[in-house]
């Protein structure tokens, strides 16, 4: 296997690799997140059994990773808050793919607490995310009508989850602690500044595991100018992963597998293949993600591969 980590932005580590070959790439499906369900598509799981199916055909499809937001079982419309739902979701999930690797959210929904954010690392996935910066964002929720569970009223959204240096702090020593490595999310060049901190602070460790939010509102605009300049702030010892947010997904994944990163497609991220075509469900995604890795001439990486990459333990306890 090629060297695992390197410069992206680096000229001759870039031809060398284009001439001796790219590590695996590593296909990440985010399968739902914490706010839209299954009124925007009727495929995005809500529930706990269809999280864990959907993960699973995911996983068949390709995925090595899966980025997961359980759901509050009494209000489908909310993100999971109690340790319990998390772990029930968690021991799903393993059934059906054992060897995947679990990378949870600490993003959770709109109107959570930061305690309530940290209640999935009870369920001890091997990663979790972490924002570096504030979240900002307004938008129009669509409406969500029976037989829907937990019915709502269109709603506009305008908010921002106040993300500090303590609480991100806060949040990476929790990980820690936990043996758990945290997926440093990136919106724009300024979180490099809060990589530097954690890294000064010993809160974080190589290889870290950085991932490009590209698209996502007040974040840097999605264009390959922009993904460049956020790369060049890596420091040394970074696993480079790459989304993009609705229609700036395919090139914005494109350029991260070009580059030799990794990528992340799925439900959370965007719905359509292309205009006016939804994706069937998050396995049509994956299915696509490997193809432009295929047509690039990367490997796919197996999850014990993408273990590898990542420094993570060959196998669950």
């Amino acid at each position: 296997m090629s060297k695992l980590t390197w410069n992206y932005t680096d000229s001759y580590e870039f031809m060398q690799h284009t001439r001796s070959g790219f590590p695996p790439a590593i296909v990440c499906v985010a399968c739902n997140g914490g706010i839209q369900g299954r009124e925007s598509h009727p495929a995005l799981p809500e529930t706990a059994e269809q999280i864990a199916d959907s993960v699973y055909y995911a996983y068949q499809a390709g995925a090595s990773m899966v980025h997961a937001h359980a759901r509050n079982p009494k209000d489908l419309t909310q993100g999971a808050r109690v340790a319990d739902h998390w772990k029930s979701l968690d021991a799903m999930i393993r059934e059906r793919c054992p060897d995947i690797i679990i990378n949870y959210t600490t993003g959770g929904d709109l109107e959570m607490t930061m305690t309530e954010r940290i209640s999935s690392l009870s369920a001890k996935p091997e990663i979790a995310s972490l924002n570096l910066t504030p979240d900002m964002s307004r938008f129009r929720l669509k409406q969500r009508d029976a037989p829907l569970p937990n019915p709502r009223d269109e709603r506009e959204i305008d908010c921002c989850i106040p993300f500090t240096y303590g609480i991100i702090e806060q949040f990476a020593a929790e990980m820690k602690k936990r043996g758990i490595k945290p997926e440093l999310e990136i919106y724009h060049p300024g979180g490099a500044w809060v990589i530097r901190n954690l890294i000064e602070k010993k809160l974080i460790a190589p290889p870290y595991l950085i991932q490009t939010v590209m698209g996502a509102q007040t974040a840097s605009y999605p264009t390959p100018e922009n993904l460049l300049q956020i790369v060049k702030e890596f420091p040394p010892g970074a696993i480079w992963l790459c989304s993009g947010i609705g229609p700036f997904q395919l090139p914005m994944i494109t350029m991260g597998a070009i580059m030799g990163g990794h990528i992340r497609v799925g439900l959370e991220d965007n719905l359509y293949l292309r205009r006016g075509q939804q994706f069937k469900d998050n396995a049509d995604a994956v299915r696509w993600a490997v193809r432009i890795c295929t047509e690039l001439n990367r490997e796919v990486a197996t999850p014990n591969q993408a273990r590898a990459i990542l420094g993570l333990p060959s196998s669950v306890c």
